[in-house]
């Protein structure tokens, strides 16, 4: 029985083995008949990444002033101007009209002044009166920045001329007969004054004046 079980076990074909494949493979001896192994992608050396060329910085050019003589020349005729613009305000705003005094009426409301010309006044009534506003308030935005550096900037322009034109409106309510004190005015002389600095006021304050450097720009020594 045992001569006969063995016999049968030798005659059975016998599997064939396997190739062990994967990482233990590379620790095998390679016997001088086999082909060589392809390249794994993994033993492959990667190209070296393409460098870019860096920029050099842009140069800062240094803004350069007018010169002193053509800066007082303009310093000068700003405030010329502001002289000449004080005399057409004070008596545009500070005249005392009494034909008026019974229809006029102090506001504090933004807005309620602008849209009472809008709906109810005629469109020249309404452009005269907003328009004028806007008009009035101009100069401000265009002489600022020239007569006086540090409030150049929209925000500074704003806040000067809001202060310059609440004071106005306060004295021409308090003293001036048939003047009342109008939120609305402030509002659009204000508007007329950022206008005014965005287009003309802007340039020619740099123009004169050498450009101010914010903190943002100024570089720790």
């Amino acid at each position: 029985m045992r001569w006969s079980h063995a016999r049968r076990r030798d005659e059975e074909p016998q599997e064939a083995v396997r190739p062990v494949t994967g990482p233990a493979t590379k620790n095998l001896p390679e016997s001088p008949n086999s082909p060589p192994h392809p390249p794994h992608p993994s033993d492959q050396a990667h190209p070296p990444h393409p460098t870019h060329p860096t920029h050099p910085a842009h140069p800062t050019h240094p803004a350069h002033p007018a010169h002193p003589a053509v800066r007082a020349l303009a310093m000068l005729a700003a405030f010329a101007g502001t002289v000449l613009f004080s005399v057409v305000l004070a008596r545009l705003t500070l005249e005392p009209s009494a034909a008026s005094a019974a229809l006029v009426h102090s506001n504090l409301q933004p807005g309620r002044s602008i849209e009472a010309y809008l709906e109810h006044a005629s469109t020249l009534e309404a452009a005269r009166q907003l328009g004028g506003n806007l008009l009035l308030g101009v100069p401000f935005g265009v002489l600022l920045p020239v007569l006086l550096p540090p409030a150049r900037g929209l925000l500074r322009v704003a806040a000067v001329t809001v202060c310059l034109m609440t004071l106005v409106e306060l004295v021409q309510g308090a003293l001036v007969t048939g003047r009342v004190f109008d939120i609305d005015d402030v509002i659009l002389n204000t508007a007329g004054a950022l206008l005014g600095y965005l287009f003309i006021g802007l340039r020619l304050g740099r123009a004169v004046h050498p450009r101010r450097r914010h903190w943002w720009h100024r570089r720790p020594s």
